[in-house]
């Protein structure tokens, strides 16, 4: 392997004024090496990874650096500016510029050495030798680190002794990760340590780049006190920090404020504030990290099945919301005749009211047409990560064009989740590394995903879609009812969890192709998610004594939430005193999903709550259901609670301090 830096490669009176001159300037010193292959290509590489976030580090430091097909070599150049060129840093220009340049299969020994560069950046004698430095080749050396960063003589490294007196240190767990995972995730990371050093708290953090990522003992994240997320792209298995403390920044803030990042964890930790992390935020598999590339942290398959289909569901819903209350707001202006109007492309009348529907119809259209694909496109991402994209977005919209509709999307994400994650176990060469990802694995998974969908299961699952279709629409008198109550548990059960996104996405999966079946069931579902917020909301009103200080506060905002269908307006109580609020609700949300279906109620808007009512099909009987089910579960959870509060409690009204638990809400 030919040396990460050369004399050649070092420029000490860079002349160049601006960050593309210099990038230039370096790169062309790479090419004279041997080590580019196509300049402008290159320098393309470095302007994208650029645009994502500025290379400008605090300290007098610019680190422009990308991955590249045009690089044959791990290669670092380096220029020294006296007049300083601005990379984007906060304190002004930069007087020592790196180029850092990685193949695009550069494998885990070079991925090594560039973030031992990362990390040496944080030493302020190491920069101040750079700075001092007057020949080229000793300052490659110094770089190489082939020659020792000049210190103090007899002194050793600061080490930890906070429990000299038998104390236990403060224990912070840290992620860090940018785009190219090359160098700001290996600073980030030695600047956090440093800073836990300097602090007396014990850092440990786990670097998230390009290699991939070893993860954190599980007992170690079990141990500490707090969580630092320092990133640019998502943080791999988040629910492995699930119930901890969360300081959650961009990987920039990790290198220039670290002592900041840890007092702010500090401050977390004291006050109980627990991070909200649902299933579909993390339990990645490592598609192309993890220590071992077996999936998200080993768990059962039905747990990981479960993440699978929560991640896709959670990209989707936003598709959801806002095509979904478009095309409701269209029906709203101009019928729902409206549908069948011509493109506004074609026709567009400014001061007709019908144009503007037509026009909120066809973007609201536009938007659910991308529900089935972006289901299935993260559903394969949620398994296999960003290779499993383009396999999956295809099947979705296959699952489309044959008619599979949702139940079609879900196993095209399935499938193209499991193609990607069998051509990764398939070793290759190191050179053929770099194009895997972005050529090889979308061709052959889309290819394979495409066959599956088109010529074998894409027509029965079409068959299954008509015919839950065919039931949804004959649905009458007690089936519907048993619907209502099925639904109406599953929505308050976990209130934001997973069987409340399943329940939710059956719903909005027949808003695809709507039905007077499929309608009935979005407005079963959404009448019985605002149910728990609004009995809690209730309660406190009605039975102040037997609700905490916090409680109240949260039962105050809690009106907002359950009006607006957010049903994790919730939470506080139910983390609070499960077995009194969850049962309660739950039978609430029965009584709701079962008067919903039984009196015909429709909804064609996926979301917002009573703010869509003249949206709904039997609105006051719509809104007679939902009362309904807000009686009983509030009278359940006062009568249970007032049961408990009529024994002795030795923690009598102490408890108004209120739940460290009732900070945790969910953005619905």
């Amino acid at each position: 392997m030919s040396e990460l830096i050369t004399a050649e490669l070092v420029d000490l009176d860079l002349s160049a004024t601006t960050k593309d001159a210099a990038a230039r300037s370096l790169a062309e010193r790479m090419v004279a090496a041997h080590r580019v292959t196509d300049l402008d290509g290159f320098l393309a590489d470095v302007a994208a990874r650029e645009a994502q976030m500025p290379t400008g580090l605090d300290g007098g430091i610019g680190i422009p650096h990308c991955r590249s097909e045009h690089v044959t070599d791990p290669t670092l150049a380096f220029g020294r500016s006296a007049a300083g060129i601005d990379f984007g840093a906060a304190d002004g220009p930069a007087d020592l510029i790196f180029l850092i340049a990685a193949p695009a299969g550069a494998d885990d020994d070079h991925l090594t050495i560039l973030s031992g560069l990362a990390r040496r950046l944080m030493d302020p004698e190491f920069t101040a030798a750079l700075r001092a430095g007057t020949d080229p080749a000793a300052v490659a050396a110094l770089i190489r680190g082939e020659e020792p960063t000049p210190e103090a003589e007899g002194t050793e490294p600061e080490t930890e002794t906070a429990e000299a007196d038998g104390s236990v240190p403060f224990r912070i767990v840290a992620v860090t990760s940018c785009p190219t995972g090359i160098a700001h995730t290996y600073m980030a990371a030695e600047s956090l340590a440093a800073a836990g050093r300097a602090e007396g708290v014990e850092v440990t953090v786990e670097t998230q780049g390009s290699g991939g990522f070893k993860k954190l003992d599980p007992a170690v994240i079990a141990a500490a006190d707090a969580v630092i997320w320092a990133h640019d792209v998502e943080v791999r298995e988040k629910t492995r920090f699930r119930g901890k403390p969360v300081v959650d920044v961009g990987v920039k803030a990790g290198i220039n404020r670290p002592a900041e990042l840890i007092a702010e964890a500090r401050r977390k930790a004291e006050r109980g504030e627990v991070a909200a992390v649902s299933e579909a935020d993390g339990g990645r598999g490592s598609g192309d990290g993890g220590e071992d590339g077996s999936g998200a942290d080993h768990a059962h398959f039905g747990v990981r099945l479960r993440t699978y289909l929560m991640s896709g569901v959670s990209y989707m819903v936003p598709f959801v919301a806002a095509g979904g209350l478009l095309i409701a707001l269209s029906f709203a202006i101009g019928g729902y005749e409206i549908a069948s109007a011509k493109s506004v492309a074609d026709h567009f009348v400014w001061g007709e009211a019908d144009s503007w529907a037509a026009l909120l119809n066809q973007i609201g259209s536009a938007a659910f047409a991308f529900l089935v694909p972006v289901l299935a496109g993260y559903i394969a991402y949620g398994m296999a990560d960003r290779p499993a994209l383009v396999p999956g977005f295809v099947g979705g919209s296959i699952a489309l064009t044959v008619n599979a509709g949702f139940l079609g999307g879900l196993v095209a994400g399935l499938l193209a989740g499991a193609v990607v994650m069998a051509i990764q176990r398939v070793p290759v060469h190191a050179t053929l590394r770099g194009i895997m990802p972005v050529l090889v694995i979308p061709l052959i998974a889309s290819a394979v995903v495409g066959f599956l969908m088109f010529i074998v299961v894409g027509k029965p699952i079409a068959s299954l879609q008509n015919a839950l279709t065919d039931w949804l629409n004959g649905l009458s008198g007690s089936n519907a009812v048993i619907l209502g109550v099925v639904l109406g548990l599953m929505m308050c059960f976990d209130m934001g969890g997973p069987l409340n996104k399943v329940a939710y996405a059956f719903a909005v999966g027949g808003l695809a192709d709507p039905t007077d079946g499929s309608l009935k069931v979005m407005a079963a579902v959404m009448a019985a998610g605002m149910v728990p917020p609004l009995a809690m909301a209730l309660a406190t009103t009605v039975r102040k004594k037997l609700f905490t200080k916090t409680e109240r506060e949260n039962g105050r905002a809690a009106w907002v939430l359950g009006a607006s269908f957010i049903t994790e307006g919730a939470i506080p109580f139910a983390a609070a005193d499960p077995l009194r609020v969850i049962p309660s609700v739950m039978a609430g949300g029965a009584v709701t999903g079962a008067l919903s279906m039984a009196f015909g109620a429709t909804l064609r808007a996926p979301h917002g709550g009573v703010f869509v009512v003249p949206l709904i099909g039997e609105p006051f009987l719509y809104l007679l259901a939902i009362a309904a089910g807000t009686l009983v579960a509030t009278a359940l959870v006062v009568l249970l609670k007032g049961a408990r509060r009529a024994a002795p409690d030795p923690a009598g009204e102490a408890g108004a301090t209120g739940s460290d638990d009732s900070r945790v809400t969910v953005a619905a």
